[in-house]
């Protein structure tokens, strides 16, 4: 038996050094290509260490640019909210100027606002759309202020496609009963009175609580009298 166990340890010593030497075999053959490979991994490392630093400082230098314009949207100053002011950046200075940051991508949703606000429905369509969606909270008012504009231009069922759209991605208590409302309203105005019953209802079932479940009974009761 002491036999049986030493010819099995001498096999398994054998084994290991056969893999060794294999691997050794592949390092010598493969040593230039995976030299290569790990100094492409060390620079890609690098750079996106660099890239990352570099626009957390030009996030830096837009978000000291853009509380100004943030400051002049709040006091309904539009222009000088879009265009800056001579000292600080507009937002589309701010969305031009800091691509790829934080702050440039909010500066694209508050220029889509204020131009929304001076009734140029085109440009707050296109800049709201270029926004990237990161909040919940601003993200679905985004979606929601695009549907606003598509209303403006007449364009009704994109308008009501944006507001369930921002309903849904907001997902939430106060966002979701407040757009789909405004759905509903839109649904009543092209007498499609079944699809804002069955939004109202959605209200009343999910957001009872809501300011708009608090009313919601009296909108139910007047699309059920004019479906008949």
């Amino acid at each position: 038996m002491a036999k049986s166990k030493k010819t099995a340890d001498q096999q398994g010593l054998k084994n290991v050094e056969e893999t060794l030497t294999r691997t050794e075999q592949f390092l010598e053959e493969n040593y230039k290509p995976l030299l290569i490979v790990l100094a492409v991994i060390v620079v890609l490392v690098g750079l996106f260490w660099l890239a990352r630093l570099y626009l957390n400082k030009r996030n830096d230098e837009a978000q000291s640019q853009i509380y100004q314009a943030q400051k002049y949207l709040e006091n309904d100053s539009i222009n000088l909210a879009l265009n800056g002011d001579g000292n600080y950046l507009g937002f589309l200075d701010i969305a031009k100027e800091y691509k790829f940051t934080s702050t440039g991508n909010l500066a694209l949703y508050s220029a889509g606002i204020c131009y929304l606000h001076l009734g140029n429905y085109e440009e707050a369509i296109d800049y709201l759309k270029k926004y990237h969606k990161k909040d919940k909270v601003i993200g679905s008012i985004a979606i929601g202020a695009t549907g606003d504009a598509y209303v403006e231009l007449g364009q009704v069922d994109n308008g009501i496609s944006k507001y369930l759209e921002a309903a849904d991605y907001a997902n939430n208590s106060f966002n979701t009963p407040l757009f789909l409302m405004k759905a509903g309203e839109l649904y009543e105005s092209t007498q499609k009175y079944s699809d804002a019953l069955k939004v109202y209802e959605r209200i009343k079932d999910q957001f009872p609580e809501s300011t708009e479940g608090s009313t919601i009974d009296k909108y139910i009761a007047r699309v059920k009298l004019l479906a008949k």
